[in-house]
Parts: structure tokens; C-alpha cells; sequence
């Protein structure tokens, strides 16, 4: 039953990315769309997540927030779609990127999106170090095999994946080879197209 799984959601934000993690796994879901602002201040929508903000997603009662907590929740609960790591050498790398872009990928292009420069006798303090050492750590990660975990793709590559692509887009990722090619591998996939036009669709009925 759809009901079973409730998306929450808004076209405009990284509910895309698990837009994307659901078409992968192919379990029927139910769409809930929340406007920025008062539906996601709504006391009903604060019961689920407290932050008040998208995507988050209700399954069977279990609440999930946090876009990578979510691809790994899905992963592992519908093992059908075979987008969970399954030797303990995936298991490593799947973990390792996917918290990795959680972490100091995400914290490094926020910063330098924002202009906050990090001194270098500061850069124990914030964990990732620098921007470079952070694109240099992944470009090798992404280059090393056809996906983040190997050579099959996983739910981390939708994670990871996501991030790169639209850093690559949005300019604040630089383009190096080794990302670019990765993410020509990964936006290959049908259940992201899938998810791409159901998101588009949305945003352009809510514009219009």
C-alpha cells in the first residue's frame, strides 16, 4: 500500500535525491508536497521532523530525516532493488563515501559557497581541512572504479552522485575529469530520468 511509505517532499529542494533513491527501489509510495514555510513549520509536519524541513519519510510509523540516513534506510529495507552494499569490502567504501559526503564534502562546498575561508593554522578545527583535500580525497574515490563501492551501482552512488552533479551544475564543485565522467556514469540511470520528469512536472505546476 502506498500509504505504507509517505514521501514529504517539495520539488525545490534534496528531495530530489530521494525522489531518485525511490524509483530505484520501485516500492509504491504516496507523495506529500509541503511549501516552504508554514506547511513545513506546521505543527502536523514537526511531529515528523522537528527541523521543519524536507525530505523525510514515514514507513510504517518509522520516521526517517537526512537524505543519506534515507538512501541507506531504503536500501537496506526493500534488498530486492540489490542497491545495499553486500561484501564487507562494498560495505567499507559504501559507508566511507556516503558519510563522506555527508560530512566534509558537504561542509567544504557550503563554506565556499558562503566565502567562509578557513585559515590554514585553523584547519584541524573543522574537520575536512580544506576544499582541495576534500575534491582531490573524492576525485580518487570516483575514479577508482565504475561506482563509489565498486563496480555496481549502490545507493551511495545516489547519494554521492547527487551531490556531484549538481556541484558540477551549479558551479560549486570544480569540473575535473574523474567527476565528470563519474556523473555521466550514474545520471545514465532510467529510475533517475523517472524521478527528473515527476520533480519537473511538479515544479512546473506549482509555478503555474
Amino acid at each position: 500500500m502506498a500509504d505504507d511509505l509517505i514521501f514529504y517532499t517539495n520539488p525545490m529542494s534534496r528531495g530530489r535525491m530521494v525522489r531518485w533513491m525511490l524509483e530505484e527501489v520501485g516500492a509504491p509510495y504516496e507523495t506529500r508536497i509541503l511549501s516552504y514555510g508554514a506547511d513545513m513549520k506546521s505543527a502536523e509536519f514537526l511531529t515528523v521532523n522537528p527541523m521543519g524541513k524536507v525530505p523525510a519519510i514515514v514507513h510504517g510509523g518509522a520516521v526517517v530525516t537526512e537524505v543519506a540516513a534515507i538512501c541507506a534506510y531504503l536500501a537496506e529495507t526493500f534488498p530486492d532493488a540489490g542497491l545495499e552494499a553486500r561484501s564487507a569490502k562494498e560495505r567499507a567504501s559504501y559507508y566511507r563515501w556516503m558519510f563522506f559526503a555527508a560530512g566534509p564534502l558537504e561542509a567544504a562546498v557550503t563554506n565556499r559557497v558562503l566565502g567562509v575561508v578557513v585559515p590554514d593554522e585553523k584547519r584541524g578545527f573543522v574537520g575536512y581541512g580544506s576544499y582541495q583535500s576534500v575534491l582531490d580525497a573524492l576525485e580518487g574515490a570516483v575514479s577508482a572504479s565504475s561506482f563509489i563501492a565498486g563496480d555496481r551501482f549502490t545507493a551511495a552512488d545516489v547519494y554521492v552522485g547527487s551531490h556531484l552533479s549538481w556541484g558540477l551544475q551549479f558551479g560549486s564543485i570544480e569540473r575535473r575529469e574523474g567527476f565528470e565522467a563519474y556523473v555521466e556514469r550514474v545520471k545514465a540511470r532510467p529510475a533517475l530520468h523517472r524521478a527528473t520528469e515527476i520533480d519537473d512536472a511538479l515544479l512546473a505546476s506549482t509555478k503555474g
